[in-house]
């Protein structure tokens, strides 16, 4: 990937010849795409870490439902952006109180992986994360309930089984593999660019 540096000015003029002192710092991706398969128009110049909890039981994957945002019914894991301050750890199980309303203990990193999110914004705009999942595990009398600060278009929260994956509309689209994969051990754990 080739991604160009540069200082553009708030109006959204040109990258070059400008005084930048006066100017915001962006990056300008020139509507390059990313291993031949996406634009990175609107690319936001920070990269957030979130945490994500892959928590199984009796052969169940415990997942977020979302609906809403224009897209269709889909299903996401429990987790989110690590604050500034925060641990990684320090991070997912504030995000899991949050979202699934119970502590969670975290457990071995299972894979890492980049991710370029399209977000909702106005004007659309794109987020590179890095996607760090980690195995968890809930109180054994935890019944899946929203929590305190659900995760936007959040509506509920279930136990999927992993047979079903396949079937699911999830978000990423590729996390059911790749969820599978580590579970099975068959992945290392820098996974590249999941979409």
């Amino acid at each position: 990937m080739s991604l160009e540096m540069a200082i553009i000015p708030r109006s959204g003029s040109s990258c070059r010849g400008q005084d930048t002192a006066r100017l915001d710092r962006r990056i300008c991706t020139e509507n390059r795409s990313f291993q031949g398969q996406r634009k990175l128009d609107n690319l936001l110049p920070d990269i957030r870490n979130a945490a994500r909890a892959v928590i199984i039981r009796d052969e169940q994957l415990l997942l977020l439902r979302k609906e809403g945002g224009g897209k269709p019914e889909r299903y996401a894991l429990p987790g989110g952006g690590q604050d500034t301050g925060e641990t990684l750890q320090q991070a997912l199980v504030r995000e899991c109180r949050e979202e699934i309303g119970t502590t969670v203990s975290v457990g071995k990193l299972l894979f890492v992986a980049d991710f370029f999110k399209q977000r909702d914004s106005s004007p659309p705009s794109t987020r590179h994360v890095l996607e760090l999942m980690f195995r968890c595990s809930v109180p054994d009398d935890y019944a899946p309930t929203s929590g305190h600060h659900p995760d936007k278009h959040q509506t509920g929260v279930v136990w999927m089984p992993l047979g079903e994956l396949g079937r699911l509309e999830l978000y990423p689209v590729t996390l059911g593999r790749h969820v599978m994969a580590a579970l099975e051990g068959d992945t290392g754990p820098y996974l590249g660019v999941i979409d």
